[in-house]
């Protein structure tokens, strides 16, 4: 009786790995203010904040509603 050996069924991810696809580098030239770059720049951050803050935002409301039936 022979035994087989169990396939590996795990993509390869390490440094070494050769089937990684390229990167694509998407650049546009667009003219922007200051302002307008700044915030381009930053958008990923700027959207993390927020969302946060809407977050909070709303806890703070249901909190408060919760509190306000107890007193």
């Amino acid at each position: 009786m022979t035994k087989q050996k169990k396939k590996r069924n795990k993509k390869y991810s390490g440094m070494d790995a050769t089937s990684q696809r390229p990167k694509v580098t998407r650049i546009t030239a667009t003219n922007r203010s200051k302002l307008s770059q700044w915030f381009f720049d930053r958008k990923k951050l700027i959207r993390t904040i927020g969302m946060a803050g809407l977050v909070i935002i709303a806890l703070v409301i249901v909190i408060s509603g919760i509190l306000s039936l107890f007193h």
